[in-house]
């Protein structure tokens, strides 16, 4: 697959599920499984095409399969997993068009959404961008993959937040939920190269220069989109 421009493990491979203790949550129950799924997937513990099956999930989990399947269900929805009859669930593999498309308008409303932001930044936001920036620099130190998928969502929150947007922001919002695969970083090495592309995107905003910050940020999606083609290419077996 390749996508170029004009973020896990199959169940049976024998590793161990983290412990999901879920007795105590006010949280729907199927909403608490659907976020761990979800972070899961997107940390790259489950890759595209991993089957999700619903009674290995409810052993992990500790919990019946009524709540797992409804938890299946809601990320189908946001497309990060596809359900299919008599094969049950699987991590979604989008097709090349599709992530082409996507891609294509992600990048534009990435891109106009910096320079938004960069327009709009005043003071207070200024210091928050910031102090965003020394927590990145730190989380890059630590090689915390977790806490780069954790400020990677931040980021975009903080950045639709600053542009000030509705329309723009639910439009980005529920896009970002149908490519979250495409952009989830699957090594250290490109949860690094991300944040370096965020920071210069931080910068950019805080210096005020929207031209440059839609510049990065387009790239930046194109970058990721390359970064997810790369290694899918490395994931399939020669051909014979």
């Amino acid at each position: 697959m390749a996508i170029s421009g004009p973020s896990t493990y199959p169940l049976d491979a024998g590793h161990s599920a983290p412990s999901l203790k879920i007795g105590e949550q006010h949280m729907p129950l199927f909403a608490v499984i659907r976020d761990k799924l979800r972070e899961r997937i997107l940390s790259g513990e489950f890759t595209p095409g991993d089957r999700l099956i619903e009674g290995r999930l409810s052993d992990d989990m500790g919990v019946s399969r009524i709540p797992v399947r409804e938890a299946l269900r809601a990320l189908a929805a946001e497309g990060l997993v596809t359900i299919e009859p008599r094969r049950g669930a699987s991590v979604a593999v989008p097709s090349e068009a599709i992530a082409y498309d996507m891609v294509e308008v992600r990048a534009t409303l990435e891109g106009l959404n910096a320079k938004l932001a960069a327009q709009r930044r005043d003071d207070a936001t200024v210091t928050r961008l910031r102090k965003f920036l020394d927590d990145g620099t730190e989380a890059a130190r630590s090689d915390d993959l977790q806490q780069f998928l954790a400020l990677n969502s931040q980021f975009h929150e903080m950045l639709a937040t600053i542009a000030g947007n509705v329309v723009l922001t639910d439009l980005m919002r529920s896009l970002r939920d149908r490519t979250a695969l495409l952009f989830a970083p699957s090594n250290m090495r490109r949860a690094k190269q991300n944040w370096d592309e965020h920071a210069q995107i931080l910068n950019a905003v805080i210096a005020g220069n929207g031209e440059l910050a839609s510049l990065l940020a387009t790239q930046h999606v194109h970058n990721a989109a390359r970064a997810y083609t790369e290694a899918q290419q490395q994931n399939q077996p020669s051909a014979a």
